[in-house]
């Protein structure tokens, strides 16, 4: 029997219906999908975690990892090459580095003697020596670094890798930031941007408060008892979802509801971390706990460890106690003591605890700021360095990097990388592939293209992978 169109249409309607219907359950059912949830990586991962020590200001190379003998030669001659177009200030002539390096380990790598606890670790590094980025200010350096873009706002790499993995622990975070600062882009240096809310960083404390005293805010609820706030959570859910049947799929609320979730487990999760009395004194001796001058960052890193052990994918802890910590224009031999003196023995301590508990294998721990200094002594001064993009160091340990290796160089005087040059693209392409993630394949739709950490760029540095 023939039928005509408008025959069709109008008994077919409710198999229309039906089929719209199907749609949107099934996009309800995606969107309530818990972001967190464990994943698992495109390809077998060398490691699982990553902790992320920020040295903010831009520590120098020359004068820590990278040391420059034609520097010390040339101390006070102009630099015999042309300097960047764009520079953030003018700068003079060469400037030798105050300090001697010396080789420790199997590896005979050189070491400034700003870090002689590092040093001793030095067997278990992978430096990259020619990492270079794009912007000379540190607001732009900053995001760089931390979401791939100085111009516009993007997920942090932190909140990528809790989207591509999720966590291993729900009761817990997958990105967390310990003190972290407030300047040079602030929160969208761990943000998440337009990826799921429950992706973002959660900060505990910011940089101008001790560790000890650094608390996520409306942790405890002292007025409400646990029971009560179940309850309460079960009613507003339930709400909520009647509100997503009938209105359709909605992620905003979707995370709000992850994140009150979250929130509500981690008031019992979250102090228990953060209780370090039932570590050894060994181990708090170890990070430089019971000494006044390591104490606030010798915490930091012991947190990184508990909360790394316990199952989160992405943890900072942020060495800046100013908005000037490693950026030393002037003061640069005072300077920079003060903060190798603070962060040594703490990190180096944690390398080596990880070690002993097994972590070390499958966690990265990456070194490093948002750039370098200059080679050049900073305007008519003789003791301060000016911010250097075009080359600088990055170490990595653990998490499948090859130990006691350095890839790349910077120019004979440091300024520019000039062998195996590793762009910010390539580190975060780098960075994912460690974690098991291909770089190209992790995109997020959104404003009708696929966004991704790399935007467009960057290569993985395989000859650094064990």
């Amino acid at each position: 029997m023939t039928m005509s169109r408008r025959q069709f249409l109008k008994q077919s309607a409710l198999g229309f219906g039906s089929l719209a219907l199907t749609s949107m359950l099934t996009e309800t059912a995606s969107a309530a999908v818990d972001p967190l949830a464990p994943k698992k990586p495109h390809f077998p991962a060398r490691a699982k975690r990553v902790i992320f020590l920020f040295m903010k200001g831009g520590p120098s190379h020359m004068d820590t990892f990278d040391p420059k003998p034609l520097l010390t030669r040339d101390h006070g001659k102009p630099f015999p090459g042309n300097k960047p177009r764009v520079q953030f200030a003018e700068t003079g002539t060469l400037l030798r580095s105050p300090w001697k390096f010396k080789k420790y380990g199997q590896s005979g790598i050189e070491v400034s003697e700003l870090f002689p606890n590092v040093a001793e670790c030095v067997d278990d590094l992978c430096f990259i020596h020619s990492m270079h980025g794009t912007n000379p200010a540190h607001g732009g350096a900053l995001l760089k670094l931390h979401t791939g873009s100085d111009s516009f706002v993007r997920p942090s790499m932190g909140s990528w890798i809790s989207y591509g993995l999720g966590t291993e622990n729900q009761n817990l975070p997958a990105f967390v930031t310990v003190c972290p600062t407030l300047a040079h882009g602030g929160v969208n240096n761990w943000a998440s941007a337009f990826l799921p809310a429950a992706c973002q960083g959660v900060p505990i404390g910011n940089a101008s408060v001790p560790v000890e005293q650094a608390k996520i805010r409306y942790i405890q609820n002292a007025g409400i008892p646990a029971g009560l706030q179940r309850h309460q959570l079960d009613l507003l859910a339930e709400m909520n979802r009647d509100h997503l049947n009938r209105t359709g799929p909605d992620l905003s609320l979707e995370g709000r509801i992850d994140s009150f979730e979250l929130a509500f487990r981690m008031q019992r999760s979250i102090p228990e971390v953060e209780d370090i009395s039932k570590e050894t004194a060994a181990t708090k001796t170890m990070y430089g706990i019971d000494e006044p001058v390591t104490s606030n960052f010798g915490r930091q890193c012991l947190l990184a460890r508990r909360f790394a052990e316990r199952g989160v994918r992405f943890v900072q802890v942020t060495h800046s106690d100013s908005m000037v910590q490693w950026d030393q224009h002037g003061n640069l031999k005072k300077g920079h003591e003060k903060n190798a003196r603070e962060v040594d023995k703490p990190i180096a301590g944690l390398l080596k605890d990880l070690k002993s508990r097994g972590l070390l294998k499958d966690t990265l721990v990456i070194w490093g700021g948002e750039f370098g200094r200059t080679p050049t002594v900073e305007g008519g001064g003789n003791d301060g360095r000016d911010h250097n993009p075009e080359g600088f160091t990055i170490w990595m340990a653990g998490g499948g990097v090859k130990p006691g290796f350095r890839y790349g160089t910077t120019d004979d005087y440091g300024w520019y990388a000039a062998t195996d040059k590793v762009h910010l693209h390539d580190f975060h392409a780098t960075l994912l592939h460690i974690l098991g993630m291909d770089h190209e394949k992790l995109t997020y739709r959104h404003a009708g293209r696929d966004f991704r950490l790399t935007d467009v760029a960057g290569k993985v540095v395989t000859k650094i992978l064990a």
